[in-house]
């Protein structure tokens, strides 16, 4: 009778046994499970977050192996992340064990590539099981709800960075000059026929005469410097050159009051022309020409500087027969302003005749113009008369990316590359449209070769971090610049007074700049501005109502009639 029973219960036993080590592991419970955070939220292009989750006592079968996957389910599709296995105590393997009785806690990171239909969307955990030579599925258990995909707000369009112009040097008057010099004997100061009647002194009164009768040409000024060669006594030389300098002032009045012109007569004299001397000697191959320089740099003072000089007898022989007597003069040096064509005439000429300007004068009528579809046809005029300027191309490629041509603008740009690949206007427009592309990577490079840029480096710095998900830099990089992105990233890092009073302070807000301002009256739990704000947006813009009523950020409105009565 004993025997019996014992092999009865031996019997029911290792039924018993049997049946625990084939049973199925069961639904978990969503209780077993949190998520941070929940919202998931959008950062650096990717969906990140935490599962912590718990497998309860006596559920993990001792002979199972268990693959847990983050599933993220969309409309239309699902984006599934890195797996972890788990195995049961009598399996071999190298995955975390999780004991029969005892459970376990384990956590998971999720990281997946936000794509924009994720915003609407829904974390999943799918559980696949092999049990021996048996595989079935746990039913899926859902872990959060949505993605704020604010950060996606971040933009790298003209509106919010206007791409860099490289500017014309175009000037609207300009100087010009024109000289002659009267040369004096030595130890001389009056006037000769033979020097006010040589070519260069008669050209100049032409040229002034000829100036006062030109109706865009001006008399500035006219200088006249009076010399003495570094010879001889530094008294005798003042002298000498307070001489010349009266001579040839006394001359042009004279001139000046024949041709009836007024003009500013300006005059100094030099008493001993060192200056003048140095570079006639540099230009000179005069034998010990090193040795003579190397005087004028080691002695300061003129007795001793002719002294020493004198001294080189062979070449001072040639000093002053070839030097020296050209530096017995008064300069007279006519300044004339030369105004150009005015902004009506080049506006008229870009717009009907561009050929008959030139490259400053177009690339300056651009700027004369208020919309990027006329400036793209003018730096088209830019590109067609003058190929060869870099300028004209990449100005072409930043009108073009303002009108959302970017197709167009990436061609301009590459042309504008192979004529000066190190422009920073250019490397700072091929960032910005990198940007756009969500190529930080490439961003980053060409940002980092935009040093000295017209453009707004600071802005598309910080826009560039932003996207990158490094919010620290982001805010260093934006610094106090105004505008949506640098609100945003006060947004992001929870600064909601910063965030408010730099929206508050944008000189032409947008529709964005509306819908950012409700998500900080959404967050700062101020209903009436939500509302007001997500009115002012869609006045701007229609789609914001699209995206308002799908978006994380007023996920506490969805159900109320007023919230509805806006957006739908």
């Amino acid at each position: 009778m004993t025997k019996k029973f014992l092999m009865f219960s031996f019997s029911a036993l290792s039924v018993l046994i049997f049946t625990s080590c084939a049973k199925e592991m069961s639904a978990l419970d969503p209780s077993y499970f949190r998520t941070s955070p929940n919202p998931l939220e959008l950062k650096g292009g990717k969906i990140e977050a935490n599962v912590a989750g718990k497998f309860p006592v006596k559920f993990f079968n001792k002979n199972a192996v268990l693959t847990v996957t983050p599933v993220l389910k969309y409309v239309g599709g699902e984006a599934r992340g890195k797996a972890v296995t788990f195995q049961g105590e009598k399996v071999q393997g190298n995955h975390s064990t999780v004991e029969y009785k005892a459970g376990g806690n384990y956590s998971m990171p999720v990281s997946i590539n936000y794509m924009p239909v994720m915003s609407v969307s829904e974390l999943y955990l799918d559980f696949d099981v092999v049990q021996k030579t048996k595989e079935y599925t746990i039913p899926s258990v859902k872990v959060a709800d949505g993605v704020i995909s604010t950060a996606a707000l971040a933009s790298a369009d003209a509106a919010e960075i206007a791409p860099a112009t490289t500017p014309d040097a175009f000037q609207q008057t300009i100087q010009q000059a024109q000289n002659a010099d009267i040369m004096f004997l030595i130890g001389q100061a009056n006037l000769r026929s033979s020097e006010t009647q040589k070519t260069t002194v008669v050209n100049l009164l032409n040229k002034i005469k000829e100036v006062q009768n030109h109706d865009s040409h001006e008399i500035n000024r006219i200088d006249i410097s009076g010399y003495a060669s570094p010879d001889g006594s530094y008294d005798f030389n003042q002298k000498l050159a307070e001489k010349r300098e009266a001579a040839a002032v006394n001359y042009l009045n004279s001139e000046l009051k024949k041709l009836q012109t007024n003009a500013n007569i300006d005059s100094k004299f030099t008493a001993e022309d060192w200056e003048g001397f140095q570079q006639l000697m540099e230009k000179s191959d005069i034998q010990d020409k090193e040795l003579i320089l190397r005087v004028l740099s080691m002695y300061q003072d003129p007795e001793q500087r002719e002294r020493e000089i004198r001294n080189i007898a062979a070449a001072y022989k040639v000093i002053a027969a070839d030097i020296l007597p050209q530096l017995r003069r008064s300069r007279l040096n006519l300044i004339m302003n030369i105004t150009g064509k005015s902004d009506e005439e080049i506006r008229q000429l870009a717009a009907n005749s561009p050929s008959e300007l030139g490259v400053e004068e177009l690339l300056y009528a651009a700027t004369l113009s208020k919309g990027p579809n006329v400036k793209e046809i003018i730096y088209n005029s830019v590109t067609e008369f003058f190929p060869n300027d870099p300028r004209g191309w990449n100005n072409l490629g930043a009108a073009q990316y303002a009108l959302g041509k970017a197709d167009k603008a990436q061609k301009a740009f590459d042309k504008a590359a192979s004529l000066n690949a190190k422009s920073p206007d250019l490397n700072f427009n091929l960032g910005l449209l990198a940007l756009s592309e969500g190529n930080t990577a490439n961003a980053e490079q060409y940002l980092g070769k935009a040093a000295g840029t017209t453009g707004n480096l600071n802005k598309a710095l910080g826009t560039m971090y932003l996207l990158q998900g490094d919010y620290s830099k982001a805010t260093t990089s934006f610094g106090s610049e105004v505008s949506n992105n640098a609100a945003l990233i006060q947004i992001l890092n929870k600064n909601y007074s910063a965030a408010r009073n730099t929206l508050i302070s944008i000189a032409q807000p947008d529709a964005k700049t509306a819908y950012l301002k409700a998500i900080v009256s959404a967050r700062t739990n101020d209903r009436d501005s939500v509302y007001n704000h997500l009115r002012e947006a869609l006045k701007i813009d229609a789609q914001v109502a699209k995206k308002a009523l799908t978006d994380v950020e007023f996920a506490k409105y969805f159900s109320d009639p007023a919230f509805l009565s806006i957006v739908q």
